[in-house]
């Protein structure tokens, strides 16, 4: 196998680690968040947070070096319209992305605070939890036109 094909193969496992495991924590947050299942809360919270540290921050740290470097090696330049609109898009979905690790570390915190002190949530969880899920949708969307762009690399 040549450099290009496992930078290549590389980068499609990082953008499926990075996608797959944002929308999963998404999915389970924010339906566990709807059911109001205090310990369900307490672990996916545990769990979302986790997921970020060891499945997406390294996913959003490949995928740029991969994709730089697989350009590089095709003779693309970084002007193409495609892959300037992908990295728009990327920066885009992590200007929403870092904020949400922050809230979601946030809200990890009141969840266990409640927990050990057997009391309820306070109103910021859940004006956290409406700002968390405000931001997911536009980086999801985003990184769906990232694939897109990626795939069809279409000439503008």
């Amino acid at each position: 196998m040549n450099t290009y094909l496992l930078l290549k193969t590389l980068h499609i496992l990082s953008s499926v680690l990075l996608v797959g495991t944002g929308f999963g924590s998404a999915f389970y947050m924010f339906f566990t968040n709807r059911s109001r299942q205090f310990k369900a809360q307490v672990v996916v919270a545990r769990l979302v947070v986790l997921a970020d540290w060891c499945f997406t921050t390294p996913a959003v740290i490949i995928q740029p070096l991969t994709g730089f470097a697989m350009v590089h090696m095709a003779g693309w330049p970084l002007s193409t319209p495609w892959i300037v609109w992908s990295f728009v898009l990327y920066l885009f979905a992590g200007a929403c992305w870092l904020p949400v690790v922050w809230l979601q570390i946030r809200m990890k915190a009141m969840l266990e605070i409640a927990d050990a002190n057997n009391s309820s949530l306070p109103d910021m969880f859940w004006r956290y939890s409406r700002y968390w899920e405000w931001l997911g949708y536009p980086a999801f969307i985003a990184m769906v036109g990232v694939y897109f762009l990626m795939v069809n690399k279409p000439v503008f």
